[in-house]
């Protein structure tokens, strides 16, 4: 089997014989429905892909989509004028790009419909060619922009920002002004950016970044998986010597977990299992490809903690539409892919977010921590963490311990502003070892307060062998944290498991600043 790794362009996939998982129904179903779309999904999860589909489909390129499902749905396959704007490749930090990219792009499709621009805006170059490109071929224009948002999230927080807004405002709004010679239109892009009045003027597009209709339009459902790749999965497993199962377990736990509506449908990262199955081998595939600067400057600036975002039941518009506000951190986190829908309230029409599967928060921990400790990009305290997990899993609690005191008591006194107000000490403590805790979670599974009908536990960590049950005091004593772990029986659901429990309380000094008490039961 080909995978398609780098290619993101239909004809390519379907002339040179990748493996392609068909997402042509859906295509059919948004073009017969709709005219103007939006679809936000992070970044390398087949936006181009869509767009080229599109593209190939709106060019009359029958041939190409032979045995696929489209094929039985259209009888016209019809030609139309395809304005195909990608933003992917120019770096907008540099002044002038975006207008050097507008003209590049603009100038080609006037060349071949044959108008001359003179000295008009973006957005007035843009109608002409429109209604030139109507009038010549006699069909409605289609227009696909690719990463409609980049120009701006390259340029956040800079000087530049307000110049490029003012731009693409008046570029988006050919939309409405043109609307009588467009057939469809779809812009994508990791944002929305309806707060920032870039829409202002355009004809709202239909947002189907949540559509349940439209949740696998992009990456790959646990059906497409088990069956599209079914070959590939067996391959992986003689590769390591593993049943068929073991790998879907672990392609799970790596891959899986995006959700993109309250349907709660299964949707892994494309990018990563493509690699995975090239590489015959587990890797933060998608994580390593770069982390978006415009997330680090945001996460450097935020006074947000991260245990304080996840977890947690949100209406759409609190993380769906993007704000640009550093104490608001959340839509950017989950647009970007490193927060998830978990579960739905359709009570209250509310959706519960957190990390969405271990290779995201490895990379989205060490990220986070690195900022939090002074470390830079967090490799130390990954190394550090990754050990930690690997003593636990042997059963070396003292190691474990050791380890970490050292650690904490290495960390600058001003590693972190809470230091400096001996009444955010304990907040810091527990902030502390919750990022550790999760950073050591990539290795195990790890529930951090997990609730049971006797109580909440401060941590409670589940490895194959053991099962270790936390409780932290602040200058309290180990035996006080011990006793609340039996008072509140947290032990009681794993006591018929088969696994060893070990029950460690862990205290914390104010002075010191790291652990100066603990006690294993």
């Amino acid at each position: 089997m080909k995978y398609p790794i780098g290619i993101q362009t239909f004809e390519d996939i379907r002339e040179r014989g990748f493996v392609y998982v068909d997402k042509t129904a859906l295509v059919y179903k948004m073009i017969s429905d709709g005219k103007i779309y939006f679809l936000s999904r992070p970044r390398r999860f087949g936006k181009s892909l869509l767009m080229s589909t599109l593209r190939s489909y709106f060019e009359g390129r029958k041939d190409l989509f032979e045995g696929l499902a489209i094929d039985c749905l259209e009888t016209e396959w019809a030609k139309y004028p395809v304005l195909h704007f990608d933003f992917n490749g120019a770096n907008f930090t540099n002044k002038g790009e975006l207008e050097k990219t507008l003209n590049s792009q603009l100038g080609k499709y006037e060349t071949i419909y044959g108008v001359t621009p003179i000295d008009e805006t973006f957005g007035d170059r843009f109608v002409k060619l429109i209604e030139a490109a109507y009038i010549i071929t006699g069909r409605k224009c289609v227009v696909l922009i690719d990463e409609y948002d980049k120009p701006m999230l390259d340029v956040l927080d800079t000087e530049i920002e307000d110049i490029h807004r003012d731009i693409l405002k008046g570029f988006y709004s050919t939309f409405k002004r043109a609307d009588a010679s467009l057939r469809f239109v779809l812009l994508t892009g990791v944002t929305k950016f309806s707060q920032v009045s870039i829409f202002s003027g355009f004809n709202q597009p239909k947002d189907i970044s949540l559509h349940p209709e439209y949740e696998a339009i992009c990456g790959i459902t646990e059906d497409e998986l088990f069956s599209v790749f079914a070959e590939s999965i067996e391959t992986m497993a003689k590769s390591m010597d593993c049943t068929v199962e073991d790998v879907k377990i672990e392609l799970k736990r790596k891959y899986d977990g995006y959700h993109f509506s309250k349907n709660m449908t299964d949707v892994y990262n494309p990018f990563s299992l493509l690699n995975a199955f090239d590489a015959k081998d587990y890797g933060d595939f998608w994580f390593s490809s770069g982390t978006p600067t415009y997330l680090v400057k945001l996460l450097s600036h935020t006074n947000e903690n991260l245990n304080d975002l996840v977890g947690k039941y949100y209406i759409a518009s609190e993380f769906a539409d993007y704000k640009a506000d550093t104490e608001q951190p959340l839509p950017m986190i989950y647009q970007s892919g490193y927060l998830t829908i978990k579960g739905y309230d359709r009570e209250d029409g509310s959706y519960m977010l957190d990390i969405p599967n271990n290779e995201v928060r490895r990379g989205f921990m060490a990220v986070v921590s690195g900022g939090y400790f002074k470390m830079g990009n967090g490799d130390k305290v990954m190394n550090t963490c990754r050990q930690w997990a690997a003593d636990l899993r042997r059963g070396n609690v003292e190691n474990f311990i050791n380890g970490m005191t050292a650690f904490l008591a290495s960390l600058p006194y001003d590693s972190h502003d809470s230091l400096k107000d001996i009444r955010l000490t304990e907040r810091h403590f527990q902030y502390t070892f919750y990022l550790i805790l999760r950073l050591m979670g990539s290795y195990s599974w790890l529930f951090v307060e997990k609730e049971n009908s006797y109580g909440r536990s401060d941590c409670i960590m589940e490895l194959r062998n053991h099962v270790y049950i936390f409780e932290f005091k602040l200058d309290g004593t180990a035996e006080e944290a011990l006793q609340q772990i039996e008072e509140r029986g947290y032990a009681v659901p794993y006591l018929d498991d088969g696994r060893k429990i070990v029950k460690l309380g862990v205290v914390f000094s104010s002075e010191t600043r790291t652990i100066s008490d603990w006690k294993m039961a």
